[in-house]
């Protein structure tokens, strides 16, 4: 019993630690950190959280930038794998199986060697500077594990019950909308936020495909922040942004917690 709380402890420091630095790194002073163990005297300080805060554009510009292609990028995402997740379920199983791994290796290819693809294809249909359009090459990467995921959630539902449901009337949508989307709720829910987590993160499409000041999103921001001078790197106000853009993703999970671990486990056991 001791052994397995110890082991939970040291698993907690080591996935905390890299969050407890930064909050650390974000209220200490330059001359604190510099010097950790000589300086006792202010030690503490609010500036670099002021300086993130003022900058202009407004640092909260950003967050809603990410937060406006993550939440888009994970609405297109769920409108068209929910759809091609339910045809998957319904295929015989060698097609099925089929399809399956042709998902399993999109979603394994890394994305970046179509880096350059997707560049042309933005210079082409004047898609540059257009958060709108930023969200669709997100949605493109993130089908295949989309529809996998969900694939697997909708094949947990009895045939009955859609048999049952084409008996009584319903059309497709009314059965997604009164049967499907109920039932397969934490699904969609652990689905939804990887999506989002992807669509937050990403740099290397962003980088490329924004570059006005007022249209970047949080990583490229950040990037510019631990970049903005060739004398020193800022550590303090690049901790102070990236605890305020670890904010909203805390408080996503804290909020959907329940399903997304219910989502997540589904169909782990069987009884």
């Amino acid at each position: 019993m001791k052994l397995k709380s110890a082991s939970i402890i040291l698993l907690l420091a080591w996935s905390l630690a890299p969050l407890l630095w930064q909050l650390y790194t974000s209220f200490s002073t330059d001359q604190a950190l510099v010097t950790p163990f000589e300086t006792m005297a202010n030690r503490w300080t609010l500036e670099h959280y002021r300086s993130v805060i003022s900058a202009n554009p407004p640092f909260f510009l950003y967050l809603i930038n990410s937060l406006f292609v993550g939440i888009l990028a994970t609405l297109l995402t769920l409108i068209i794998a929910l759809p091609a997740a339910y045809s998957l379920s319904k295929l015989s199983t060698t097609k099925s199986n089929l399809i399956r791994i042709i998902l399993v290796g999109c979603a394994l290819f890394p994305y970046v060697l179509l880096f350059l693809a997707l560049l042309e294809i933005a210079r082409a249909l004047s898609l540059g500077n257009n958060l709108f359009a930023l969200a669709l090459p997100y949605t493109a990467l993130s089908q295949p594990l989309a529809i996998l995921l969900l694939g697997s959630a909708f094949t947990s539902i009895p045939p009955e019950l859609d048999d049952a449901a084409r008996v009584e009337g319903l059309t497709l949508i009314n059965r997604f909308r009164w049967i499907y989307i109920p039932l397969l709720a934490p699904a969609i829910a652990s689905t939804a936020i990887l999506v989002f987590l992807f669509s937050w993160n990403e740099y290397p499409i962003a980088l490329t495909w924004i570059s006005e000041t007022s249209k970047l999103t949080l990583p490229v921001a950040m990037a510019r922040i631990a970049g903005s001078s060739i004398h020193s790197v800022p550590y303090g106000a690049y901790a102070a942004a990236t605890v305020l853009g670890a904010i909203p993703l805390i408080l996503l999970v804290i909020v959907f917690q329940k399903p997304i671990v219910s989502g997540l486990t589904s169909g782990a056991v069987k009884g």
